[in-house]
């Protein structure tokens, strides 16, 4: 729904008031009027824009932000804010270059690419060795197309293919896929996708690198969401190696007894990321160590942006 710019542009100028067709066709830059009301009704149709007349009068139709459609707003947002910092530059939403971008990171993600790369950097051999769902063509157009975007670079291999590993710029697209999964779960029931272990696990194995803690700060901490299974809740996360202040370790295997664990169901976790309430997660061990590495990562990936409107 984002990819489309005349939506971002309509969520844009209603933040400003409420606003008449006509009033949005002049401020999102005179589209067609067919493609506008189209965009509209979708619109509203996720309630994300309320509809209504003015002061009663049966002539005038205004269009309204919900609460729901502030929150898409802030998606919106962050996408943009995401965009902004890409390699090569500020890519402007709705170019050729952004659409490939988003397209790159939501296909790198749903055929769990980005979680094979995000553990350590591999070949495309050893790519299709792990994705038994895509086949090896398949597997290196979405590889070349996340290399073009800038989401994964070559690195120096041993003579047995070349090794790709995901940028840091990569790591950051972290951000608008929570903040996308928070809006599409509170808001679209069971079109929405369950959280699988392997969109867990991506989640903490990209964005635990990214963080900087306080010098004189080490120790261990089990990052985990409960998910949901057919023999009852398991867990899914990762557990972190933390020497002064740096994050020296991430692995997905949960065994053993770290100095910390924080502990949370998928929507909860997403409530701490975006919105920094952790009220729902469930602290153990060094509560010191966790409630500064939940800090972290909130700021890490959200600190640019504007804060939630409920």
């Amino acid at each position: 729904m984002l990819a489309a710019p005349l939506n971002v542009a309509i969520l844009h100028a209603l933040a400003k008031g409420p606003k008449q067709q006509v009033e949005l066709r002049h401020e999102t830059g005179a589209p067609a009027q067919t493609t506008l009301r189209a965009q509209l009704k979708r619109l509203v149709e996720v309630r994300a824009l309320e509809k209504h007349r003015r002061n009663r009068f049966p002539g005038v139709l205004e269009y309204e932000l919900s609460p729901r459609g502030k929150e898409l707003l802030f998606v919106a947002d962050t996408v943009q804010s995401w965009l902004e910092r890409a390699p090569a530059g500020p890519l402007p939403l709705g170019g050729s270059a952004a659409k490939a971008a988003i397209k790159a990171l939501a296909e790198g993600w749903s055929t769990t690419m980005l979680r094979a790369l995000a553990a350590n950097p591999l070949s495309l051999t050893e790519l299709d060795r792990i994705i038994a769902a895509l086949s090896y063509p398949a597997l290196e157009r979405r590889l070349a197309a996340l290399r073009l975007a800038g989401q994964v670079e070559a690195r120096a291999g041993n003579g047995h293919g070349t090794p790709y590993a995901v940028t840091e710029w990569a790591r950051h697209g972290v951000g608008p896929l929570a903040a996308a999964a928070r809006w599409e779960r509170r808001h679209t029931g069971q079109a929405t996708p369950p959280i699988r272990r392997t969109d867990a696990e991506a989640i903490f194995l990209l964005a635990m690198p990214l963080l900087s803690l306080s010098a004189d700060l080490s120790g261990s901490c089990r990052m985990a969401m409960e998910l949901p299974g057919k023999k009852g809740r398991r867990l899914a996360g990762v557990v972190v190696g933390i020497e002064k202040g740096r994050i020296g370790s991430c692995t997905s295997r949960l065994e053993g007894t770290p100095d910390a664990w924080a502990l949370g169901s998928a929507a909860a976790w997403l409530e701490a990321m975006v919105r920094a309430d952790m009220d729902n997660i469930e602290p153990g061990g060094n509560g010191r160590l966790v409630r500064a590495l939940l800090e972290c990562l909130h700021r890490t990936l959200f600190s640019a942006k504007r804060p939630i409107q409920l």
